[in-house]
């Protein structure tokens, strides 16, 4: 995420988007829910929780949400959503200084690991506050729908700068699967599952078009990984 919370520009207006938009609402934040599974009395923290959605839904389910966000604005947008939980502004980028080893029991990080330059760092950190034997839901962008959007060496690590379709101009890594599983393994995590998501059924009376194009390419790819 660098110095600049890129959020930060268009918080406001990512609500809807992470609320309601097809891919968000349909496709990862299922499978990132199913990997999480039960929560109920769990610690969970939400790394770059952006506006509090996840948040909310862990806390409907009985979990103790901790969340943090780059994105002042998200912070609080979050912060409002879900009163009860705790919030702050925090950069995934740097070190978790403020969280005591061992404080939480469940870790999720949804669709923004690849924002993060240091990603072994950042993982290692949350690592590094699960309690043994602890689980991380990650997720982040499918490796080969980056490559068949941008081209090039698959195989080939790099920045890519994106608009998306609201105007939006975002800054991200794009890496070949093995190195995402490269560095999960250096930051101490098992793969315990992973998946590619699909639509969940409902998703075909909201978009026919949209359900068949990610039911049959793939666009994210979540884990879930047990702290060693």
């Amino acid at each position: 995420m660098g110095r600049d919370p890129q959020y930060e520009r268009f918080a406001d207006e990512f609500v809807d988007h992470a609320g309601q938009g097809f891919f968000n609402a349909y496709v990862d934040r299922p499978a990132c829910l199913a990997l999480l599974g039960d929560v109920r009395d769990r610690r969970v923290l939400d790394a770059a929780c952006g506006p509090g959605i996840y948040a909310q839904l862990l806390a409907e389910r009985g979990a103790t949400v901790t969340g943090f966000d780059a994105s002042p604005r998200m912070v609080e947008l979050a912060a409002s959503r879900v009163p009860d939980a705790c919030f702050r502004t925090h950069d995934l980028e740097d070190p978790l200084d403020w969280v005591d080893d061992d404080a939480f029991d469940t870790a999720l990080c949804a669709l923004a690991i690849e924002y993060v330059d240091d990603r072994v760092g950042a993982l290692r950190e949350l690592h590094r506050v699960l309690a043994p034997g602890g689980t991380l839901v990650l997720s982040r962008l499918h490796p080969t729908a980056d490559w068949l959007r941008h081209g090039g060496d698959y195989f080939a690590a790099r920045v890519v700068e994106e608009t998306w379709d609201r105007g939006w101009d975002v800054r991200f890594w794009i890496a070949p699967l093995e190195q995402t599983c490269a560095e999960i393994a250096d930051a101490g995590f098992v793969i315990e599952r992973l998946v590619e998501p699909r639509p969940v059924p409902e998703a075909r009376a909201v978009d026919p078009e949209r359900y068949e194009r990610y039911a049959a390419a793939p666009c994210s790819v979540a884990f879930r990984l047990r702290a060693t």
